[in-house]
């Protein structure tokens, strides 16, 4: 990426090499508690990133070529690398180009560029390069100065992982997030067997909506023991509500006689009772709204949930959260952060409403919209009606490890280039714009999650 000079090289400067703060994401537990080094470079950066592998399916490279969905035992390594590099063209101006970029050359260190006559060349460094200690996964959490780093597990999750790492003698602070969604939603045909199993978990009777509750708040303070600090949840169509006689309506839920439009007044009843929950225990509650999942129907059937058929939606974030505010917006001790993947949500209702209510903040550009372009425009949309101080800062929702660094710079440089920008606009001078920097690199994501 070009080179900032000036006043945003300056801004830059400053806070280029601050602490990581990544207080959401998608990394393995288990890659810190057994500290073993990755396989090879294919499973390291290709095979579990979406990004990558929905813009070769959609030049008609099968997903089986990839690696996505192949036992690992199977797979070629070196030639899903080879069919990568081979398109490597198609990424030319994608974030993921970038991050991937930054990765080969800051990270690893390779001084040729990728293509399909360098792919065994690159391949082959990549690999050496993972046989190094230094490149076990605690290591390269120490050196890329990562301060804490949040994972995303399920409400079942043992929290082994976990466990294993706040009992051993290394330092780095690995947390759980809470992610419930599995047990919020009635429609899923796995639901039954997941409320018997945190009935099994917790000792609670989940055949009642009253030990149903009771099971939830246990498993959060299981959570809360190994040093989560919040909850997530996604929905596609953002509903809350707040119903009366809730006994009735799970009863004929889990007796598996609800319609669909049942199923979504329980999500959207849970969704309040989860914002009362964080009330009671302090927890941060993370909404992702607006993406309607696995899309292609053969991809699904033949390789399963997640795997680059996710399309945004419109989301109506007005009317789908006054109940919950209605009932705990103007609570004190409730943080309710925003994530939208419709950006005619920012300066209609995000940046409104986070102007207004004391509990919500806007959540950084997600998924399709962290991008360079895309943080310019969320800058753009927010600041004059949110301010910065209804921001939740940045965080990186990966689930490629190595991309952890790239991400944060890059939202390091739009952020000195936005705020070179409003100097140039004569908005305030260059000590509020040191301040602002470092709030949004590290200091407002400490805030929001509660992680100082």
């Amino acid at each position: 990426m070009k080179e900032l000079k000036g006043t945003a090289g300056d801004l830059y400067a400053e806070i280029r090499d601050l602490p990581i703060v990544s207080p959401h994401g998608h990394t393995e537990p288990a890659w810190f508690a057994e500290d073993a080094p990755f396989p090879d470079p294919a499973t390291l950066l290709i095979v579990p990133d979406h990004y990558v592998f929905r813009m070769l399916y959609s030049q008609g490279v099968r997903l089986e070529e990839l690696g996505v969905g192949v036992p690992e035992a199977a797979r070629d390594p070196r030639a899903i690398f080879q069919r990568f590099a081979q398109h490597w063209d198609l990424f030319l101006g994608t974030p993921s180009r970038w991050w991937m970029e930054y990765v080969l050359t800051q990270t690893i260190g390779c001084d040729m560029p990728l293509g399909p006559e360098t792919a065994d060349a690159i391949y082959d460094q990549i690999t050496e390069w993972l046989q190094r200690d230094e490149t076990r996964p605690r290591a390269l959490y120490d050196r890329f100065g990562i301060e804490v780093l949040a994972t995303t597990d399920s409400a079942l999750d043992d929290l082994r992982h976990h466990r294993t790492i706040r009992e051993s003698q290394w330092e780095g602070r690995v947390i759980p997030t809470f992610r419930p969604d599995g047990l919020l939603d009635a429609t899923r045909p796995e639901w039954q067997a997941e409320l018997d199993r945190l009935g099994e978990i917790t000792g609670e009777d989940t055949k009642d909506f009253k030990g149903f509750l009771d099971a939830i708040r246990k498993r959060r303070r299981a959570f809360r023991d190994m040093g989560a600090t919040a909850t997530d949840h996604a929905v596609e169509v953002l509903q809350t509500l707040w119903l009366d006689n809730l006994e009735a309506l799970y009863a004929k839920l889990r007796a598996g006689q609800g319609s669909a439009e049942e199923a979504a007044s329980f999500t959207g009843h849970m969704l309040t009772e989860m914002a009362q929950m964080s009330v009671e225990d302090g927890m941060v509650m993370q909404l992702h709204a607006g993406s309607r999942r696995n899309t292609n129907a053969d991809v699904m059937a033949r390789f399963g949930r997640d795997k680059g058929a996710d399309i945004p939606v419109r989301s109506d974030f007005v009317r789908g959260l006054e109940p919950l505010l209605n009932r705990v917006g103007n609570t004190p001790n409730l943080t309710l952060i925003l994530f939208t993947l419709d950006e005619t949500t920012y300066a209609r209702e995000l940046a409104p409403m986070a102007g207004h209510w004391p509990c919500l903040r806007i959540g950084p550009p997600w998924w399709f919209h962290d991008s360079a372009a895309g943080i310019a425009r969320y800058f753009d949309q927010v600041v004059e009606t949110a301010g910065y101080w209804n921001l939740a800062g940045f965080n990186d929702d990966t689930r490629a490890f190595l991309s952890i660094p790239a991400r944060h710079d890059l939202w390091r440089r739009a952020t000195a280039l936005h705020l070179a920008g409003q100097i140039e606009k004569g908005l305030f001078g260059r000590g509020d714009a040191r301040m602002l920097a470092e709030e949004l690199a590290v200091g407002l994501a400490r805030k929001s999650y509660k992680l100082g």
